[in-house]
């Protein structure tokens, strides 16, 4: 009865290319497009037939991670492909129905108070430093890049991304910025160091403050950098500036009315922050239950339409909105070339289940901005519209930066 089901779910799910399965008993069935190539896929359990029809983003995942599932040449990419390509064109399939049930039932369940949010921090960045460094760059950037020309490097990608961020808050010499979840320091000392701010960062992880905190010392700019294990909303002084970088991902819909409230809160009069998150630019959706199980508990992508009515409650202003389209695919893909060059070790750091896992995490991210509707948002807030220029030009011009 399930194969029949799972038969004719998938019959009207593929219409992009052709996928042949071939069943852990032995049948094998075809689906999308007779006249294209098939790509082989083979279920080595027969429990996955019941669980693709339940849930197949989770199905799908855990077949792979646990060598249930195999792909013909393990080539993950062009599977992962297929599979975004075939979910945008089938809005009203029996899937995205699920999907859109799920998306319901979480929003209801989906919070992160304090004590949870350090929980689910804990889960993904405290994870052994050297498997960070197998993938990421010296800088320890774990955010996406700002690619300003095609076949720029990832290290240069990403220091421009801190740069334009600089210019987006305006920064001068002794002002005073918050750096909301600021990983292991990197835009702190670039604020620090090539802006002199006097920047406060904070975090919930344990392992990326001990890092940070070690790099702050290193550079000699404790004068300068305060890197706290403190939550953003147990913060109480006011910044002439605020940054968060890669953060709002967990804060969780039920909190966005908080976080902008105390953002409004800790910015001065005349500050402005700068929140530069993951976004989706459709209405919105359910983040990936397996991401949100093995990857991001707590993790949500918002919506525009999401996060614009808490701001509006505040009194801050959106003095800018800028949607950055492929940077994030671009920087996934050069992270996994990165792992996957270095699997090897990673393999030795956890072990095998642990690198398909991770290697499941970085395609699926990446084909989900390359062919889905992910984005990146740059949010620009101030209390006051006369507080940033009015078109931005400020933006490209070579900053002059006066530290003497």
């Amino acid at each position: 009865m399930w194969e029949r089901v799972l038969v004719a779910v998938l019959n009207r799910f593929f219409t992009v290319g052709r996928v042949e399965l071939t069943l852990a008993n032995g049948n094998t069935h075809s689906f999308g497009d007779p006249t294209a190539p098939p790509f082989h896929v083979h279920f080595h359990d027969d429990a996955l037939i019941r669980e693709v029809i339940i849930n197949a983003d989770m199905a799908m995942g855990e077949g792979y991670m646990d060598a249930r599932m195999t792909l013909q040449d393990d080539d993950l990419d062009a599977f992962m492909s297929l599979l975004v390509r075939n979910r945008d064109k089938a809005k009203g399939h029996f899937f995205m129905k699920l999907r859109k049930l799920r998306h319901i039932l979480r929003q209801i369940t989906l919070r992160n108070p304090i004590g949870r949010a350090q929980d689910n921090v804990a889960h993904h960045y405290d994870l052994q430093a050297d498997l960070y460094a197998l993938f990421l760059d010296a800088d320890k950037q774990y955010s996406c890049a700002y690619f300003e020309y095609p076949g720029q490097s990832l290290e240069d990608a990403q220091a421009a991304k801190k740069h334009h961020i600089a210019r987006k808050l305006r920064i001068k010499k002794g002002m005073r910025v918050l750096d909301i979840g600021c990983g292991w320091g990197g835009m702190a000392l670039t604020l620090a160091r090539d802006y002199g701010a006097q920047v406060t960062g904070v975090t919930l992880s344990r392992e990326q403050h001990k890092i940070a905190v070690d790099r702050v010392a290193e550079a000699r700019l404790q004068d300068k950098i305060d890197i706290r294990l403190q939550d953003y909303r147990h913060v109480s002084e006011q910044f002439d500036r605020v940054v968060s970088v890669g953060m709002f991902e967990h804060v969780g819909p039920a909190h966005y009315g908080e976080y902008f409230k105390t953002v409004d809160k800790l910015l001065k009069p005349d500050g402005v922050a700068l929140i530069h998150t993951i976004g989706g630019s459709g209405p919105p959706q359910l983040t990936s239950t397996w991401i949100t199980k093995y990857i991001f508990p707590g993790g949500h992508i918002p919506a525009l339409s999401e996060i614009a009515p808490h701001v509006e409650r505040t009194g801050l202003n959106l003095t800018d909105l800028e949607i950055l389209r492929l940077h994030y695919a671009d920087t996934l893909r050069a992270w996994l070339d990165r792992f996957m060059a270095n699997r090897d070790a990673a393999a030795a750091l956890y072990d095998a289940r642990f690198v398909r896992m991770w290697r499941y995490y970085l395609l699926a991210s990446e084909m989900t901005f390359r062919h889905g509707d992910q984005v990146v948002f740059q949010l620009q807030l101030s209390k006051s519209n006369e507080i940033v220029p009015t078109t931005r030009g400020y933006l490209y011009e070579q900053p002059l930066i006066e530290l003497t």
